[in-house]
């Protein structure tokens, strides 16, 4: 299972060499991966179909007692097969859609790692695995809508994309950290097992918060709907299979995963189920009033994510087998119809719907492949896409709550739904022939028609043999969603009743708004104008604070002026000590200062008086000769409180540095007053500030003993085990000899960088 997962990047990484051997038939040639996935997770469906669920681990971090484990489930099946099945069209039709684009062999790369990191999402059972895949699909996701990275729109939608569903990802990392701790496991297997452990927390509903705002951005829930239709940016294969298998549906799957765990409350009715419904109206009516070709396709997806959300959120065993249901039809449609916008845009040069007609002539294979595929997503019977649409009614009809309002919605959305799929189905290849914007010349190549002639015929066989799909793979797919195993079932024909009248008015009601689609545009132009205060106005107004604050930032924090700089991180630690030692003890100073004599008192005062002429004088050589004058005074300490080598080695060091001072600056001239006395006023209290901060800082340090000195053991071993009297010298040399060694590289390193230097001419640089 790990070498199924990590394949798909092994082969990414060889992708382009592939591409340059094989040339034109490389999409056919890395096909062959998941086409081989696709095979092996099939092998698997006796043994899920039966209700038994498989765990693969492999230690990960043995230390932390970490694994990277896999768990394949109905559910975690139902979303492989649909990614490695449609992975297989996409890859193959990618290679003859983009034939001698200069980065097809990039694009290769992106797919596949992106096919890769879907299918760790899906079939991760450690939680931080599954976070880790979450993201990976967020980066290469990002990376594929702006595969064409010299237009800015590309680049501007990819962007929001990266932003929208990384924000959410931050809320979700945080959701699941804490259902780890509420359920003490990180593994998906034992926290969906351990009952109602985590709905009874009281950290439930902050969790479910969390980890809906992750799902709700990543499948683009009102209101973080409109960076959906916007990374339309993408070549269409990519739009295609963001849209059908993988990216967009990584929230639905974590949302019907968790369910056995979160769900069955009211609070995941009513979240789930209201903010479901309203992104499915939303999206089936801003796909009425769009034009463009994948502008249609891709809200008509916004719809079909509320759709799930609003099942799984009414949670009922009917509503968790209408969302498999829904999910498998979905896919095979919506990647379908996508791929037929790719010929459209191939073959004829269309992107808009209003550029399109009459071409059932020219592209006549196309034409019936659409009018399939719309057919399913119109719901008509006998097409899949009817069954599921039976199921949503039914569903809807019985939710727990809010059992009108659901209806009310549904029924309004499968008007509009009806209106969509005659939109993409019937407009571009029947009525009025319409000049496209690039004459066709032939129909599509094989390697073309292949996925959708596949998709769109599945969408007609799975409606009239649905035992191919319901025990084996859709009911296992609801058993592990719903948490017990689900006695309903799937049926072409359940009567006349209540479903099947909605049904038959919606298809009634969906035609006639067809016919009047250019009416209904006219007459719902007002939204154009409240659409410039929407949600997608609100991210826009977001970057632009988040600029004007790093303009902001910039110019006061991170100007390019050192003094700044230093103003700044010493201003926070002293506010930062202060505020640490008032809040968390005081100042608990023990210190006498009654035995200081005399002599100790005038080197203090030296040591003063010689820091107060180095910062007041406005001779460079006498701020160098008070500065040194400083240096001996510290060694002068050193000496009387018997550390005489420290205190040879200060003297030397401060006289090779006033030395060298000296030799440079004296030919300087004097210091300038270029800054006004209130600059160095406030300098000066700075100063004082930070230095009676740390002095402070130092007194509690040296007051305070929490544990036993070191000291005495250093003097005891230094002889026996050192073999060394001075015990100074033993610490450098033995008992910190690497921490010596350290600072020598160091003094060496510099030693060389002034030599260098030293020895360097501009003359002897070369152009």
């Amino acid at each position: 299972m790990l070498l199924a997962v990590l394949s798909a990047f092994l082969l990414a990484i060889v992708a382009p060499t592939v591409h340059r051997v094989t040339g034109a038939y490389s999409g056919w040639v890395l096909a062959i991966l998941p086409a081989a996935l696709f095979i092996y997770f099939a092998s698997f469906l006796p043994v899920v179909g039966a209700g038994e669920a498989l765990r693969f681990s492999t230690p990960w971090v043995p230390g932390l007692g970490i694994e990277l484990s896999f768990w394949l489930d109905g559910l975690s099946l139902l979303f492989a097969l649909l990614i490695t099945g449609i992975g297989f069209f996409i890859v193959a039709y990618a290679g003859r859609y983009l034939e001698g684009h200069r980065d097809l062999g990039r694009f290769y790369v992106l797919i596949l790692s992106f096919m890769g990191s879907m299918l760790g999402l899906v079939l991760a059972d450690n939680l931080i695995a599954l976070f880790v895949f979450w993201e990976l699909t967020s980066i290469t996701s990002y990376l594929l809508i702006g595969f064409n990275h010299e237009d800015a729109k590309a680049r501007k939608s990819a962007l929001q994309g990266l932003f929208v569903t990384v924000g959410g990802g931050l809320a979700l990392l945080t959701g699941l950290i804490m259902m780890a701790l509420v359920s003490g496991s990180y593994e998906l297997s034992e926290i969906l097992a351990s009952g109602d452990v985590v709905r009874d927390h009281g950290w439930y509903v902050a969790i479910v918060l969390l980890v809906l705002a992750g799902c709700f951005t990543k499948s683009a829930q009102v209101p973080f709907h409109f960076w959906l239709p916007n990374a339309m940016a993408a070549p269409t294969p990519v739009s295609a299979y963001l849209h059908s298998a993988t990216m967009v549906k990584a929230g639905v799957y974590l949302m019907a995963r968790l369910n056995p765990s979160l769900g069955a409350t009211d609070l995941w009715l009513i979240l789930l189920g209201v903010f479901g419904a309203l992104t499915m109206f939303t999206g089936v009516f801003l796909s009425v009033r769009s034009t463009g070709v994948k502008k249609v396709l891709a809200y008509s997806t916004v719809m079909a994510l509320g759709t799930l959300t609003m099942l799984i959120g009414i949670g009922t065993e009917k509503a968790i087998l209408a969302a498999m249901t829904f999910l498998l039809a979905h896919s095979l449609y919506k990647g379908a119809l996508f791929l037929i916008a790719g010929i459209l845009d191939h073959e004829a040069g269309a992107k808009d719907f209003l550029e399109t007609g009459g071409l059932r002539r020219s592209l006549p294979i196309t034409a019936t492949l659409a009018a399939l595929a719309a057919l399913s997503l119109g719901g008509m019977i006998p097409m899949f896409g009817f069954v599921a649409k039976e199921l949503l009614f039914e569903a809807v009809l019985d939710a727990p709550m809010l059992s009108g309002f659901f209806t009310v919605l549904a029924a309004l959305s499968a008007i509009m739904v009806v209106a969509v799929a005659a939109i993409v189905g019937i407009r571009p290849y029947w009525g009025k022939p319409v000049k496209t914007p690039k004459a066709v010349q032939h129909e599509a190549p094989p390697a073309m028609l292949a996925g959708p002639a596949v998709l769109a015929s599945l969408g007609l066989l799975f409606g009239l043999g649905l035992a191919w799909v319901d025990k084996g793979l859709i009911n296992a797919a609801a058993q592990s969603v719903y948490g017990t195993p689900v006695s309903a079932y799937l049926a072409l024909w359940h009567g006349i009743n209540l479903p099947l009248m909605l049904s038959g008015v919606s298809l009634a009601l969906g035609l006639f708004l067809y016919l009047n689609w250019e009416r209904f545009r006219r007459l719902t132009g007002f939204m154009e104008t409240l659409s410039k205060f929407g949600p997608e106005r609100g991210y826009e107004k977001t970057m632009d604070g988040l600029v004007w604050s790093a303009d902001w930032q910039t110019r006061i924090l991170q100007n390019g002026y050192l003094r700044y700089y230093l103003l700044t991180i010493l201003l926070s630690t002293v506010a930062l000590l202060s505020y640490s030692l008032l809040r968390y003890g005081g100042f608990p100073l023990h210190f006498d200062v009654s035995d200081v004599r005399l002599h100790e008192w005038v080197i203090v005062a030296v040591l003063l008086l010689a820091a107060l002429v180095s910062v007041t004088t406005r001779s460079r050589l006498g701020a160098v000769a008070s500065l040194g004058a400083v240096g001996f005074a510290v060694a002068l300490i050193y000496v009387l409180f018997s550390a005489a080598d420290v205190g040879i080695t200060q003297v030397l060091v401060e006289t090779l540095t006033v030395i060298m001072l000296v030799l440079v600056l004296f030919r300087l001239p004097g210091f300038l007053a270029l800054s006004p006395n209130v600059i160095r006023l406030r300098d000066a209290f700075v100063a004082l500030l930070v230095g009676a901060t740390m002095a402070l800082l130092s007194l509690l340090a040296s007051s305070q003993r929490y544990y036993p000195s070191i000291a005495e053991y250093f003097i005891a071993e230094s002889q026996p085990s050192g073999f060394g009297r001075n015990v100074v010298n033993v610490i450098l040399v033995d008992f910190r000899a690497l921490d010596t060694l350290g600072e020598i590289v160091v003094l060496a390193l510099a030693a060389l960088g002034v030599f260098a230097m030293i020895k360097f001419r501009a003359e002897d640089r070369k152009e």
